[in-house]
């Protein structure tokens, strides 16, 4: 199983993307995730689309709008008021999540094996086989 964050953007215009990919990948969508933190002082989220592993090939893609958008716990905001929209689309609860930022890492990789390992954790994708 190879499990795999591709980074969209911010989510200023990107979130326009990713809410095409949930919608148009229904079949394969598995979770609709809200990542919170704080970056820079700041209340950010991301958010993250995770589809289903593809069969033949065990891979599966999680897209992600990274720390880009205000939590919207705390400022209500168009870029969320559109994710939840999608979420009630497709009959899905997003699932959130409060997570170290990005910087506290040294490499953007290791904070995506630091997101997957939470994940895995929590049983919302499956382990290594």
């Amino acid at each position: 199983m190879i499990q795999r964050f591709i980074e969209l953007g911010e989510g200023y215009s990107d979130i326009y993307e990713l809410l095409e990919l949930g919608r148009c990948n229904k079949e394969r969508l598995q979770h609709l995730m809200m990542f919170h933190t704080v970056k820079d002082g700041k209340k950010v989220t991301s958010l993250a689309v995770v589809m289903k592993p593809t069969d033949p090939g065990d891979f599966q893609a999680i897209y992600i709008c990274l720390e880009g958008i205000p939590n919207p716990n705390h400022l209500q905001n168009k870029r969320a008021a559109l994710f939840e929209e999608l979420a009630a689309s497709l009959d899905k609860v997003i699932i959130q999540m409060d997570i170290k930022p990005s910087t506290t890492f040294a490499e953007k990789a290791l904070f995506y094996q630091y997101i997957i390992g939470i994940l895995r954790l929590n049983h919302y994708i499956p382990p290594l086989r």
